[in-house]
């Protein structure tokens, strides 16, 4: 018997890790060692506190029933008091709040909601690929590119941003693959421009915790006028490393948050009880003033000096990456071809993300992760400079 996909799955673009992906598996079956500094997944565990939140609450038998789609209320309080201390936004946590299974669930449920088929929804390019595919081509719209380019900091060009016949526009800062940073004052004009022109904007901080060098990252729910047209997604996964127990929050416009509950009910019954519980502990673990637990200031360290590792190392064979006061990525350009520049590193034994597989913008470039620890970055780079020296 032969089956046939649905149209819209077959528009889904070809994945261009999968030579790559073929590679890796065979060179770990043969007992190579390979240091991936690829994958978007912290290696460091979650904080002491909510491993044992986790313990206590998964063992009540309790906790093991459904929850609600849009989550239960304690979460959404506690998400409605983080924003609160984080960013200084007041939330309606029973109309502008919903819990999560993990903020790329959202994203891409989100579509479903409020886009029709032929709709344009305008998506950076590089950027995290369920924009595109999983969120815009799944629900038969049309993802039309928003270059993110090196000369204006892998930021939107302003001047030239056009919403017109738009109905939605997907942005992230701090930025997953380029980590790149914008400003509320930037922000500000693309809030303005959706007003004007009635598009929503989706905006995924997911990474407004992992930030260096004293750097604070905004939510453009600060931004005045962002509440009639904005839908902010958030995780638990970067901020706590909790990327395993898939829970997530978004927030904002209520007609928005309502939408995505309507689609959310129809298919799931929302995040575990136990974990929405942990997660409200993580939460509340921010001081009043909006200070991170000692936890996550010890998190960004590590993360910091393992950034000026990889810079030193990478610079030092002529690679060249601006360093990024957000995200554990480092975005690299390799000039030429991205897959051939992961494949030669690939055969030293450092797995790389090609910039490629992030759109048509990001070739010429390589994302790197620090989610290794520092003596393997070291080690990577000394593979590295072996085979680019």
């Amino acid at each position: 018997m032969r089956f046939q996909l649905s149209d819209r799955v077959k528009r889904l673009p070809p994945y261009l890790f999968a030579e790559l992906e073929k590679i890796i598996s065979e060179k770990r079956q043969q007992g190579i060692d390979l240091i991936s500094l690829s994958i978007g997944d912290p290696d460091l565990p979650p904080p002491p506190f909510v491993l044992e939140a986790l313990r206590e609450e998964s063992s009540n038998p309790k906790n093991h029933n459904y929850s609600f789609s849009q989550g239960e209320s304690y979460f959404r309080e506690s998400v409605a008091e983080w924003y609160k201390k984080r960013f200084g936004v007041n939330l309606d946590p029973k109309r502008e709040v919903i819990a999560l299974i993990g903020s790329k669930e959202g994203i891409a449920n989100f579509s479903r909601a409020f886009v029709n088929p032929g709709d344009r929804v305008l998506v950076p390019d590089p950027a995290y690929p369920v924009y595109a595919n999983g969120s815009t081509l799944l629900s038969d719209g049309i993802p039309v590119t928003m270059p993110l380019l090196e000369e204006n900091d892998f930021k939107p060009n302003m001047e030239s941003l056009n919403l017109n016949g738009v109905k939605m526009i997907f942005l992230n800062y701090p930025n997953n693959p380029t980590g790149s940073i914008t400003s509320k004052d930037e922000l500000k004009i693309i809030v303005d421009l959706a007003r004007e022109k009635n598009v929503i904007i989706c905006y995924d901080n997911a990474y407004s915790e992992i930030t260096f060098d004293g750097y604070r990252a905004p939510s453009i729910l600060e931004v005045n006028g962002a509440m009639d047209v904005a839908i902010e997604f958030h995780s638990c996964s970067k901020t706590f490393n909790m990327t395993g127990d898939r829970i997530g929050f978004a927030v904002g416009n209520s007609e928005l948050i309502d939408g995505l509950v309507k689609v959310k009910s129809q298919i799931d019954s929302g995040p575990p009880v136990y974990v929405q519980k942990v997660a409200t502990k993580a939460l509340q673990s921010y001081s009043n003033n909006g200070e991170p637990p000692e936890y996550i200031k010890w998190m960004n360290r590590v993360y910091a000096e393992r950034r000026d590792t990889l810079l030193k190392g990478l610079r030092a064979v002529g690679l060249e990456a601006k360093k990024p006061l957000a995200t554990f990525y480092i975005w690299a350009k390799c000039g030429g071809s991205s897959m051939k520049f992961a494949s030669r590193l690939l055969e030293a034994g450092v797995i790389v993300a090609p910039g490629i597989g992030f759109g048509k913008y990001g070739e010429g470039y390589v994302r790197f992760s620090i989610t290794q620890p520092k003596e393997r970055i070291e080690e990577a780079c000394e593979r590295i400079k072996k085979i680019l020296t």
